[in-house]
């Protein structure tokens, strides 16, 4: 199995930035614990700022492999484009978040991308992309 994880802006930053919100872990250090735990699982990783790399990451790898995991960040809540690119490809992709997005501002309580999503997983943390892992096994 080959699963496709995509973060997009300021996930970069993990373990820097908003702490109280985020934690305090990096994602590269999350990530090589997923692979370990999932050893038998091919997990990529790609994070961007941009949202038409967002796009084209998508584009990429959305005939190929078996699962995408999406953190859009903010592109969530704005995105047309990443909507569009969602319900464009063959591979489930399944929106995570690490806050509880409805337990902050307004304007993060919707998302232009979970229609086209499998599913969404929101407020565990970063074990939000463990659960969705486990959701395309």
């Amino acid at each position: 199995m080959n699963i496709q994880i995509i973060n997009g802006p300021n996930l970069n930053l993990l373990g820097v930035r908003e702490k109280s919100i985020y934690g305090e872990t990096n994602f590269d250090s999350y990530l090589d614990e997923l692979r370990k735990r999932y050893a038998n699982i091919t997990i990529n990783y790609y994070q961007s700022n941009v949202e038409g790399e967002i796009i084209n990451k998508l584009h990429e790898v959305g005939f190929s492999c078996d699962g995408i995991v999406l953190n859009a960040g903010a592109y969530t809540h704005t995105s047309v484009a990443i909507g569009d690119a969602i319900a464009g490809i063959k591979t489930p992709v399944i929106e995570v978040h690490i806050s509880n997005v409805y337990k902050r501002e307004e304007f993060r309580h919707k998302s232009l991308l979970a229609a086209n999503c499998k599913g969404v997983i929101a407020g565990f943390g970063l074990d939000s992309y463990r659960l969705a892992i486990e959701s395309l096994l």
